[in-house]
């Protein structure tokens, strides 16, 4: 009777581990030591890109893969481990069922042994309750800055890997809730209290890009951090077939299919100076007239550096700046007009402030001057992006500007490679 007994007993606790997590192995099973490298692989949904995720498996060395999900099981398994040409020791994917799954001493070690770590996509709240404030999160952040593995993820496991993050504790939210309401308590962030990711410490990152109405709330997510937390906060966005991929150095490179598909990834930021959002209230709809200042860039299968995350200082010269804007109200949820590079290390130099340039009177009826910037090139555009006016070396006269209509207009002023942009209202 006691064997019966002791019997059903080891059953029961099987089956218990079973539930907690389900692990699904491919290749050798010994553990292997190499001279791996660090690095962030950030994909923003959809099918993985393969030059992205040859990156991703380079980095390891031919050492050991870990995949962590708290749904679906092996997909990555084959994919990982024979159809990229990269040699690797081994793949496992662990999905991930509860807290005690994440804690069971067996997944701590494989994480620790790993030396690539990818998040599937799902729900990321599940990762947030699985994974933070833990040990689960000791090892993560162990592995990152004292090991010095290279680490990813896709959707929801993109949407964790930010210091700042959207942790969709209450469901999805979309751009017009988020800008309806920038304290929607759909709109829950979390913030520095997860993952210490080298160069995303003060990023946001959003996913699933291709979707036009992104951009409102990634705004309204900025917004929010900017207030709540009282810092100039970044934002990093992917397509769904894109991705960054961060060098142990801060530069990124960008992989997509550009140019036989449209395929584009976004480096947000605010201005330099004065970035608060006008309105950003419990309650309150947004309202931010400097908005940010976006390098749309084109991703390619060639992974082509973009920017320096460490600096913000950027490399490449494909690309375009867009201008996102948020008003009090109307038919668009952001406005886009073409914009600028806030360069905020060439714009901090004492010669060049923006806060010595003025655009006065404004409002303004019949026209305006501009304070401090004589000699410099002025562009003026309207809502829209359209070019109005263009001068290549402002003589500090009057600009009238009796038959334009009433609205926002936006003057550029550029000395070099060193431009600001101030908004003025006609009415």
């Amino acid at each position: 009777m006691k064997k019966k007994l002791l019997i059903l007993f080891v059953l029961a606790t099987t089956q218990s581990f079973a539930q907690n997590y389900t692990s699904y192995f491919t290749g050798d099973t010994a553990d292997v030591t190499t001279n791996h490298q660090q690095g962030t692989c950030l994909m923003g949904g959809a099918t993985e890109n393969d030059n992205a995720m040859i990156w991703f498996l380079n980095k390891a060395d031919g050492g050991d893969v870990v995949v962590l999900r708290a749904s679906g099981a092996d997909g990555y398994n084959d994919y990982f481990y024979s159809e990229l040409g990269i040699t690797i020791n081994s793949v496992e994917t662990l999905v991930i069922n509860n807290a005690s799954g994440a804690l069971d001493p067996y997944v701590l070690q494989q994480v620790e042994n790993a030396e690539a770590i990818w998040f599937a996509g799902g729900d990321q709240f599940d990762y947030i309750t699985y994974f933070k404030d833990n040990a689960m999160e000791d090892a993560l952040n162990e592995f990152i800055n004292v090991k010095k593995g290279v680490i990813g993820g896709t959707s929801a496991g993109m949407a964790i890997l930010g210091g700042h993050y959207f942790d969709a504790e209450n469901g999805t939210v979309t751009s017009e809730q988020a800008l309806t309401n920038p304290y929607d308590s759909r709109v829950s962030l979390g913030h520095s209290d997860f993952l210490q990711i080298p160069y995303l410490e003060n990023v946001i990152t959003d996913t699933h890009f291709d979707n036009p109405w992104r951009t409102g709330r990634l705004l309204a997510f900025m917004a929010r951090i900017i207030v709540d937390r009282n810092v100039r906060a970044t934002g990093l966005a992917c397509e769904e077939f894109t991705s960054i991929c961060i060098e142990a150095d801060g530069k990124a490179r960008v992989f997509g299919s550009y140019p036989a598909f449209g395929d584009f990834v976004y480096f947000a930021q605010p201005e330099c100076f004065d970035y608060n959002p006008d309105t950003c209230e419990p309650g309150e709809e947004l309202v931010w007239f400097d908005g940010l200042q976006v390098l749309k860039v084109p991703a390619t299968e060639s992974g082509d550096i973009t920017i320096h995350l460490d600096t913000w200082e950027v490399i490449t010269s494909e690309g375009e700046w867009e201008h996102w804007i948020k008003f009090d109200s109307g038919p668009f949820l952001v406005v886009k007009v073409p914009g600028e590079n806030p360069d905020c290390i060439v714009l901090e130099t004492p010669d060049f402030s923006s806060e010595d340039i003025k655009a006065y009177p404004s409002p303004f009826s019949t026209g305006f001057e501009i304070s401090n910037a004589q000699g410099n090139k002025v562009e003026v555009f309207d809502l829209f992006g359209k070019m109005l006016l263009e001068i290549n070396s402002y003589d500090g006269n009057r600009l009238g500007v009796v038959t334009w209509a009433n609205g926002i207009y936006f003057v550029k002023i550029s000395e070099g490679q060193k431009t600001t942009t101030i908004k003025v209202i006609k009415n």
